[in-house]
């Protein structure tokens, strides 16, 4: 009994089961050519990104081994951004004191430590400052570190902005007094002083395909919309303002999800990227989590201001890569388009310290479209019906055999 029940269900996953190969799962494959060790890196080409899930969950390597088996390759995605570290000192303000020339704070550091950025926070929520901060051993004599900064706060129905970071070369003295150009008290309620450590990202500059810039009277802004060759992973854009004054405008920018055609042409649909504020006192660079996009708007709030005229607009994005671990011999595809698989979860990411530093990058070949998925054309497993209806009589068929053979034995 056992036996011919397993039988029976055998016959019926085998007839109703539809058997695709685990390439055959996508609808696009590279050739992928080079492995000659355990680890590599495999660089994703630009033009696979307008074919991938948002995700990139559906990216796969796979190999095909000399007995037809498929193997399945591990790997970890690497977004090669730019990595700061940044290393809090410890600190005391040993002297509060003003004169005609302003506040001045002492800063006692505990530590014989190199530090290159301080943060001020005040009570104060609208200023415009001029800073002076100065470095001493033992306070005898003083250098001059930065002179004339600006830092800058707004507060307000429009704009809630604030600039108190000072940027600072890299110094090691026991004592800093920070001048603040001020008629009346600051009211510093803490810094933070700070070395940053920053590991550089590798950086792809995208061109632009189309640059379109228009003024909006009514809304009192500046439209800014960027339609680049395509879809391609972003996270930095520089607007190239050309102004050489003081300026602070806020911003957004975002890209287009979907499109609709109506009767008065097309209408697009919009996720922001980022809010935040184009400032003088700030590079006019803007960055934001790595999206993949390809038509973009950028709307320049100017308010009563006149508007801003932009330059060169450079978009940037991290370079993308595949750090794989092939185990075998085969011939080795990337292999990509499938927007109903999950995120894959490989071991390899709990042990991602054991991966070698140094790497050697993968050859990745044309891109082949494979035999398109039913799945994704949604259409039925079986085209003709007469095939339906043939496994059905087969099934009754071997189940009628089947019954027939217990009633002979019973008798």
């Amino acid at each position: 009994m056992k036996r011919r029940n397993k039988c029976i269900t055998f016959i019926i996953l085998l007839a109703c089961t539809p058997s695709y190969g685990q390439m055959e799962q996508y609808q696009f494959k590279r050739l992928v050519t080079g492995v000659n060790n355990q680890w590599h890196t495999v660089p994703l080409p630009d033009s696979i990104f307008g074919k991938v899930s948002n995700n990139l969950s559906d990216i796969r390597i796979y190999g095909l081994a000399g007995d037809k088996d498929t193997i399945e390759v591990p790997y970890l995605l690497r977004i090669n951004s730019e990595k700061i570290t940044s290393t809090a000192i410890n600190f005391n303000i040993v002297n509060n004191s003003h004169n005609h020339n302003g506040y001045y704070y002492t800063f006692e550091v505990a530590t014989e430590a190199v530090i290159d950025q301080i943060k001020l926070d005040f009570e104060e929520r609208n200023f415009d400052w001029k800073i002076e901060l100065q470095g001493s051993q033992q306070q005898e004599e003083w250098f001059t570190l930065v002179n004339d900064y600006r830092i800058l706060s707004v507060k307000n129905e429009w704009t809630d902005y604030q600039f108190t970071t000072i940027a600072l070369p890299s110094s090691k003295y026991r004592f800093f007094r920070l001048l603040i150009k001020s008629d009346k008290n600051p009211n510093l309620i803490t810094a933070q002083i700070s070395m940053n450590e920053i590991v550089e990202g590798k950086f792809i500059n995208y061109p632009v395909k189309a640059k379109n810039i228009q003024g909006n009277k009514s809304e009192r802004t500046t439209e800014i919309t960027l339609d680049l060759a395509k879809a391609v992973p972003i996270s930095s854009i520089s607007l190239g303002v050309q102004e050489e004054y003081d300026y602070y405008r806020p911003i957004t920018i975002s890209h287009i999800t979907d499109s609709i055609k109506t009767e008065r042409g097309w209408k697009y649909n919009y996720n922001n990227l980022l809010s935040g504020t184009l400032s003088s006192l700030e590079e006019s660079s803007m960055d934001f989590p790595s999206t993949i996009v390809q038509k973009m708007k950028i709307t320049v709030y100017n308010g009563d201001n006149q508007p801003l005229n932009f330059g060169n607009i450079e978009v940037k994005g991290f370079l993308h890569e595949l750090v794989a671990r092939f185990t075998a011999e085969a011939t080795y595809y990337l292999t990509y388009g499938n927007n109903h698989v999950a995120m894959p979860n490989y071991d390899i990411a709990q042990f991602s310290k054991n991966i070698p530093e140094i790497l050697t990058p993968l050859k990745v070949g044309r891109e082949q479209e494979l035999k398109k998925l039913q799945l994704l054309e949604k259409k039925p497993i079986f085209k003709n019906k007469a095939w339906l209806w043939g496994i059905i009589v087969l099934i009754v068929i071997v189940l009628g055999w089947f019954s027939l053979t217990m009633i002979k034995k019973k008798d």
